[in-house]
């Protein structure tokens, strides 16, 4: 992942009414194993990966990196979440901006933690970065994906062909108070 911004790394944990989003850690590597396997996860995103080459791939620690958090319901790992600085070949806008992307495992799909887990990390980054953009792509036919990015705000900005599958591509914009 580029640099986004000058953001100090790692912010402390971030917490919600339910969840805490952190950098991961050790005990997180079978739950992202797990995540990346999933054939219901998969479904959007061209499919599981195989387990035994996920096993082989993945470090005893997982890999740390800016702008990515692990999402935790009472002590265990149920997803995560980030947001990549995206290259100017890939932008909407003519100026820096980030893209979310967030994984949960099926377990808890429904209960409102992917909202809960994107409103934090948004505001959170709202405030990092005060006015930059983020977007968010997914498969028109992701109908979870789609709800919970007209809930979080996003605009559309494009729907394209990507991946033998139409994408949606939306964009969120923090409110800057007028003076």
């Amino acid at each position: 992942m580029t640099e986004l911004g000058s953001i100090a790394w790692p912010p402390a944990p971030i917490k919600t009414e339910r969840l805490v989003l952190r950098e991961p850690e050790a005990r997180d590597r079978a739950a992202i194993i797990e995540l990346f396997t999933s054939p219901e996860v998969g479904t959007y995103l061209g499919g599981p990966r195989a387990r035994d080459e996920c096993e082989r791939a993945m470090p005893e620690t997982p890999p740390r990196r800016l702008g990515l958090f692990v999402i935790e319901l009472d002590g265990a790992m149920i997803g995560i979440i980030e947001l990549n600085r995206r290259g100017a070949e890939r932008r909407s806008h003519d100026r820096p901006e980030a893209e979310l992307g967030y994984l949960l495992l099926p377990e808890a799909w429904g209960r409102g933690y992917a909202a809960e887990a994107c409103t934090a990390v948004l505001g959170w980054f709202a405030d990092a970065l005060p006015g930059e953009p983020v977007v968010l792509c997914t498969q028109i036919a992701n109908d979870r994906a789609m709800r919970l990015a007209a809930k979080l705000g996003f605009t559309e900005v494009q729907r394209y062909e990507a991946w033998g599958a139409e994408q949606w591509m939306g964009v969120w914009s923090p409110v800057t108070p007028s003076v």
